[in-house]
């Protein structure tokens, strides 16, 4: 633990049944939408230093960059440390930083945080986490939106972690992913599978959706990228020899489904996507995770290790279990396909004319 963790948390605790609350601060840097993608500002500097002599635990947020899924996780874990008497501003301080899916930033971050000897550290996808965890074995460090852990080299394993990393997994349900886009489209005899072959989250699921794929007799033809100015290109190179498209948790696609959709409407091929977000972003459907509850899971950590000591490195790797079914309607009309009944009636989230409708 941070060393200013020991002395404050008999203060906070006491503070924190006197501020229990529900709903997001609506001060501070988390809350906020312009928190600087590397280094803090001479006035936020000095607020840090004063809060480090008050005792105040600090809480420093490192998120990749910005999409809907990274974005919900932070909110979660933000809004159900506030409802349990963690409020940003009061009792603790959180900095929030985006590294905007640059690796200089990531560094400096990851090296600020550790030089302002933060309490603890949520780092958001696995780039964030790897670049944190390089630069302290002391401070606690929980990650979310990160696939596998082990692979990324993070932990021992999942259920020891045995270092100063925990966290939750984003791990969707990728059988059945690929089971929906059968049920979908039962003629479908090739699938593309496209991802960016620099991230270890999504190589991993890539491999496990082609798994999946052969066994439900699909012929796979992958493609990758290394950035989001290759996504047009790669995306068009592939469309019109597949009868639909996969798409992992892919932080890249994620932040450029605009340029997805936009090609996949120019062939009118279906898109099956590794999350939500995506889906409501322009992708047409998928089977997953409610990133907002893995933020709120990976709070419920974060107050374990804050109130109550428990050891990070004792803590195994959480999941969700429960998943939702989306479908984007709006994407279905634009590439001229119509959804079976049976897929619509198990949706529970729903984009039609703009709007997403949850049930």
């Amino acid at each position: 633990m941070g060393k200013r963790l020991r002395t404050a948390v008999t203060s906070v605790l006491a503070l924190a049944m006197a501020a229990v609350m529900a709903g997001c601060s609506s001060s501070g840097s988390a809350s906020g939408t312009g928190a600087s993608s590397a280094g803090a500002s001479a006035s936020s500097q000095e607020e840090s230093k004063a809060t480090a002599e008050s005792g105040t635990i600090k809480i420093g947020i490192i998120q990749l960059l910005e999409h809907d899924a990274l974005d919900s996780a932070r909110e979660g874990f933000v809004k159900t440390l506030n409802e349990n008497g963690y409020i940003d501003g009061q009792n603790i301080i959180i900095d929030y930083q985006n590294a905007q899916n640059d690796q200089s930033n990531l560094k400096t971050i990851s090296q600020r945080f550790v030089q302002e000897e933060d309490d603890l550290i949520l780092a958001i996808a696995t780039g964030a986490a790897q670049s944190v965890a390089a630069e302290t074995s002391d401070i606690p460090i929980l990650g979310t939106a990160i696939t596998d852990y082990e692979a990324a080299q993070l932990v021992d394993s999942s259920e020891a972690p045995g270092g100063n990393v925990s966290g939750t997994t984003d791990l969707n349900p990728v059988d059945k992913q690929l089971a929906l886009l059968k049920e979908m489209l039962p003629e479908a005899k090739t699938l593309g599978i496209l991802y960016n072959s620099s991230e270890v989250n999504s190589e991993i699921q890539a491999q496990m959706a082609q798994a999946a794929a052969e066994a439900l007799g699909l012929e796979c033809k992958t493609a990758t990228v290394t950035n989001t100015n290759d996504i047009a290109q790669v995306m068009e190179s592939i469309a019109g020899d597949v009868d639909a498209i996969y798409i992992p948790t892919d932080n890249t696609f994620a932040s450029a489904m605009a340029t997805v959709s936009k090609v996949a409407e120019e062939y009118r091929v279906p898109t099956i996507c590794g999350e939500s977000g995506m889906v409501k972003s322009g992708g047409l459907a998928t089977v997953g995770i409610d990133y907002y509850k893995l933020g709120c899971q990976t709070a419920e950590m974060a107050i374990r290790i804050l109130r109550d000591g428990e050891d990070v490195s004792k803590m195994p790797i959480e999941g969700l279990e429960d998943t939702d079914v989306c479908i984007n309607l709006d994407e279905a009309q634009n590439i001229e396909y119509e959804f079976p009944q049976s897929v619509i009636d198990k949706a529970t989230i729903t984009v039609k004319d703009g709007e997403v409708i949850q049930k």
